[in-house]
Parts: structure tokens; C-alpha cells; sequence
């Protein structure tokens, strides 16, 4: 347990998809300030945990138990963008400024923080890979929220985008936030690491 109170304690998390069981028995903690790193090959439930985490996914057994009455308000970075192709870059952060609540920076400055500055008016669709997982990060810029839970967060970045995960990361956790991230790559910063389908 971290010597700070836990946010998030897991206890005997036991998960299937499909009939078959990911993983069971798993338990971990995480605090405030905390980088908690999932690793495992290909299928071993690393997606399906963070959505067990958001509450998307039911456990077949075991507990999830958040901090306070009800989980915090969380930010879910999956696999798919979550990008409409027929919005601008600046519609889609107002769209989900909208949805999940203001509070955080303007469309324009959350651009301009993950190297998209300047093209906020051309329609999401046209954007590389590379630069639609840009602005899936930039959603977490406009509406701040205390947890992160980011799937592969690094996928289809350069060296450039792997710092700027890096950085994004290490400022939201300076501010008291957390983050469970499930990925093949090192993230500076980890407070710890979790082993899953090994």
C-alpha cells in the first residue's frame, strides 16, 4: 500500500471476456501523484482492466473500491480516439469540454500544449494517426480530471509524441493527480508496475 491514502485500492479482481478468464486474484493501490504502469503480451486483459476500472466492464469477482462515496470523475484515453472526423480539431474539444465540463484550457491553448497549434480549423478526418492520438491527448487538457487511465498511450507517436506523453503525464501528476497507464513502453516516472497475463 502507498504510504499516502489510497485513491483506488483493488482487491481480488478476477476478470473474463469471451469465456475465457484474463486474469484473477489481482490487487493493487494507487495514490495521488502516482504513475501505476500495466504491462503484459498482447490479450492478457490490460485494455479490459482499465474498462473494469471505469465501470464498463463488470468483474466476475473481487473489488474495486474508490476513495470517497463514488469514483471520481475520470478520463478513459482507449484505443479508439474517440475523434469525429467531420468536426474541426477545436470543435472536437468543444464537444467533449461540453460532456465531461469545462474547467480546463481553451481548445486553442490545449492544441498548442500537444504540438497541434495552428490547424484547429481543418476537419479531424484529415489528420495523420500520429496526430489524432495528439488530440485525443489534448482532451485531457480541456476538462481536468483527477484520474487517468490511458490504453497504449503512446501508440502511433514519434519520439517527439513519446515526450510529450511523458510530459503530460509528469505535470498531471504534480498537480495531485493519478494515472494507470497499460502499455509496451517505459513512461518515466512510474511509481510502479503491474504484471498481468504472465
Amino acid at each position: 500500500m502507498s504510504p499516502k491514502s489510497p485513491l483506488l485500492t483493488v482487491s481480488n479482481l478476477t476478470l473474463s471476456r469471451g469465456g475465457r478468464q484474463l486474469f484473477e486474484n489481482l490487487g493493487f493501490a494507487l495514490a495521488p501523484g502516482e504513475l501505476l504502469l500495466v504491462r503484459g503480451p498482447n490479450g492478457a486483459g490490460k485494455s479490459s482492466l482499465l474498462l473494469a476500472l471505469a465501470g464498463i466492464l463488470r468483474a466476475e469477482s473481487g473489488e474495486i473500491a474508490w476513495a470517497g462515496d463514488e469514483p471520481p470523475a475520470l478520463h478513459l484515453l482507449a484505443h479508439q480516439a474517440g475523434v469525429k472526423g467531420r468536426l474541426t480539431l477545436a470543435e472536437n474539444l468543444n464537444f467533449w469540454a461540453a460532456v465531461n465540463g469545462a474547467g480546463g484550457l481553451p481548445a486553442d491553448a490545449a492544441l498548442e500544449a500537444v504540438g497541434l497549434g495552428g490547424i484547429g480549423s481543418i476537419e479531424a478526418g484529415h489528420l495523420s494517426a500520429g496526430q489524432t492520438r495528439r488530440l485525443a491527448l489534448a482532451r485531457l487538457l480541456v476538462t481536468p480530471r483527477p484520474v487517468w487511465l490511458l490504453d497504449e498511450p503512446t501508440a502511433s507517436l514519434d519520439a517527439a509524441g513519446d515526450a510529450l506523453v511523458a510530459r503530460l503525464i509528469g505535470e498531471h501528476l504534480k498537480s495531485g493527480g493519478a494515472v494507470i497507464a497499460a502499455t509496451h513502453d517505459d513512461i518515466p516516472g512510474a511509481t510502479g508496475t503491474l504484471e498481468i497475463g504472465r
